[in-house]
């Protein structure tokens, strides 16, 4: 037999032997009684909360009271005409797929082929001339000046007709 796996025998066994013994567990049994007479005697049960009526809120529907009080107009509200109306033929811009709302002037450019405005907005910064369309609702650029730009959007009335709505994106200024 090789005399290494040999001693690793007898190791092992001297080690399995100091494993066993007498299970004298006095000293544990000691301990333990020490700490349960230091530890209190009876645990206090958790508080008991009250229970609230519930709250209904019925107001949610009503006009705020920090708001002014809005006055409708039907004579001087205005009325659309049956000649206004989009071209349904008209072949969309890809501005036209995103809402005004989110254009911002930045600039201006010139040049002899005109003037263009510079609009960021749609994941970029496009430039535009007079007579280009954006926004949902039919917007045609109508002018370009060196601190807006002016558009016509064509919106319905509400009542079967079209009216056009004059609409200005200003130029954002440190931008």
């Amino acid at each position: 037999m090789n005399p290494i796996r040999c001693l690793s025998m007898v190791l092992c066994l001297v080690i399995l032997a100091g494993c066993g013994g007498d299970n004298d567990l006095s000293d544990l049994d000691a301990y333990l009684n020490e700490v349960r007479l230091r530890a209190p005697g009876k645990i206090e049960p958790t508080p008991t909360f009250r229970s609230y009526p519930t709250f209904t809120y019925n107001a949610a529907n009503l006009r705020s009271p920090f708001s002014r009080q809005v006055r409708v107009d039907l004579a001087g509200q205005k009325r659309g005409s049956r000649n206004v109306k989009p071209d349904p033929t008209r072949v969309k811009q890809y501005l036209e797929g995103f809402n005004i709302e989110q254009f911002e002037m930045v600039g201006t450019i010139s040049n002899a082929a005109g003037s263009f405005a510079l609009l960021r907005g749609a994941g970029g910064v496009h430039r535009l001339k007079v007579g280009d369309y954006l926004g949902r609702n039919d917007g045609r650029i109508v002018a370009i000046s060196g601190t807006q730009v002016d558009v016509v959007e064509i919106v319905p009335d509400g009542e079967g007709a079209w009216l056009e709505r004059p609409r200005t994106i200003p130029l954002k200024e440190h931008s």
